[in-house]
């Protein structure tokens, strides 16, 4: 385990010594990049802008949060939602939509920082994300599809060596609030990977739905993932008529470095309303399943 103090302190005198010029953040609100706001912040002051890309594949209420959270700072919030989902369209190949996304990211912050005269790309990547890119067991949009050239003087990357659990560590002795340091881990792809195959808004908005339902319901548990993916279709009865809609799986699984996971064992009542919730309040939804499966052989992420 990290020791957190010495970290922070080793962090801000790097980060000094790599940045001589404005830096952006790219800022997903979850815990990996908001530790690097924070350390970046007490590095950097005022030199540090977090930038918020509003992909379209966020978490529910996601946008307003992070406006809320992140108000005392430097932060710009840029709607590239339209885009992202044109350049999704037609695009079913797991690979292929961590790769679409990993270069029009790097391509949006660009422009961004050419508007805003930016010099720096700061992200939050993380030990598991480049272990497992290394392995080729997917792409991570901080690592992987990265464009041949990037114009930026650098990108710096703060807590690459650090797994999450010591991410959330330094967090604490940052004193960051405990709902960021305890917030569960969401891909960079966002929802895009919890659609299997294309992706459409339709869809989107269906997972969207019931993965705020599961991680509100699942929360006391202390998961260390859960959420709904959203599998294809199936037939069901709905008023009593024939219908066929959209089959979402639920995921709950426990672990300390997203290397292993182990699926959770979750309380048959609690599961069983928790998919009852979801077909009464997502009328799209015709069944829900459980997902039992541990990584390895599967993976947390369905793509």
């Amino acid at each position: 385990m990290v020791d957190s103090k010495r970290f922070v302190n080793k962090s801000i005198e790097k980060i000094r010594d790599e940045v001589d010029g404005k830096a952006m953040i790219a800022l997903s609100g979850g815990v990996d990049s908001s530790v690097c706001v924070e350390l970046c912040f007490r590095a950097i002051g005022d030199l540090l802008h977090p930038v918020f890309i509003d992909t379209g594949l966020m978490r529910e209420g996601e946008v307003k949060q992070i406006k809320k959270t992140f108000e005392h700072t430097n932060l710009k919030v840029y709607d590239r939602s339209e885009r992202f989902l044109d350049a999704l369209s037609g695009v079913t190949d797991p690979e292929e939509k961590r790769i679409v996304i990993g270069e029009l990211f790097i391509r949006v912050f660009e422009e961004i920082a050419k508007e805003e005269d930016f010099d720096y790309l700061i992200q939050g990547t993380i030990k598991s994300d480049l272990v497992e890119s290394e392995d080729g067991v997917k792409s991570h949009h901080n690592v992987g599809g990265l464009p041949d050239k990037i114009d930026f003087k650098g990108i710096i990357e703060p807590v690459k060596e650090l797994y999450k659990s010591e991410v959330r560590e330094v967090g604490r002795e940052l004193e960051l609030p405990e709902k960021i340091c305890n917030r569960m881990p969401f891909p960079g792809p966002g929802l895009s990977i919890r659609v299997l195959g294309d992706v459409t808004r339709n869809k989107l908005s269906v997972v969207r739905k019931a993965n705020a339902i599961i991680e509100e319901e699942l929360m006391d548990l202390d998961p260390w993932q859960a959420f709904g993916s959203l599998l294809g279709k199936g037939t069901g009865i709905k008023n009593d008529e024939r219908v066929y809609g959209w089959v979402i799986s639920i995921r709950a699984v426990k672990s300390k470095d997203a290397m292993k996971a182990e699926a959770m064992e979750i309380p048959w009542d609690k599961l069983k309303n928790t998919g009852k919730k979801i077909v009464d309040e997502v009328n799209e939804v015709s069944r829900v399943v459980y997902d039992v499966t541990d990584k390895p052989p599967a993976t947390i992420e369905y793509e």
